[in-house]
């Protein structure tokens, strides 16, 4: 972790808090609905599928697909080289979860639609970053 960086990072609120430190274990959460099983990303206190209010974090595999990406050239913020790639990856236990990350790990012109990809997480003090790498075994 660098101490000059010039990031906005999450707030740490009692309903995100799981998802922004759950990385320090090395797994990826998401608030799941213990009644229907369903994802609900981003987190919420009701189960958007059948209305439950039992809802908890749990922890997923961590894998999933790039649904969308676009490469940035632009250097908004001065730490990350560019160009890089945001993505929108499709969570492999629910594909209509979506969770807009960066890819790292690859060039740029190695990201393709429907690529695998498996989650890894950079540390700002108690945040967890996801971001996501191509994953061979997928």
């Amino acid at each position: 972790m660098r101490e000059d960086m010039d990031q906005p990072l999450p707030r740490l609120w009692p309903d995100t808090e799981f998802f922004w430190t759950s990385g320090a274990d090395g797994q990826l959460r998401f608030m799941t609905c213990m009644s229907c099983g369903r994802i609900c990303h981003p987190p919420t206190s009701i189960c958007r599928n059948c209305r439950s209010r039992e809802l908890e974090p749990r922890i997923v595999s961590g894998l999933g697909t790039v649904w969308s990406f676009s490469v940035v050239h632009q250097p908004f913020i001065d730490w990350i080289e560019t160009p890089y790639v945001v993505a929108i990856i499709a969570i492999a236990e629910d594909p209509a979860v979506h969770l807009t990350t960066r890819i790292v790990g690859c060039p740029p012109e190695d990201v393709h639609i429907g690529m695998p990809v498996k989650v890894q997480f950079e540390q700002h003090g108690d945040i967890y970053l996801p971001l996501f790498t191509p994953n061979g075994d997928g």
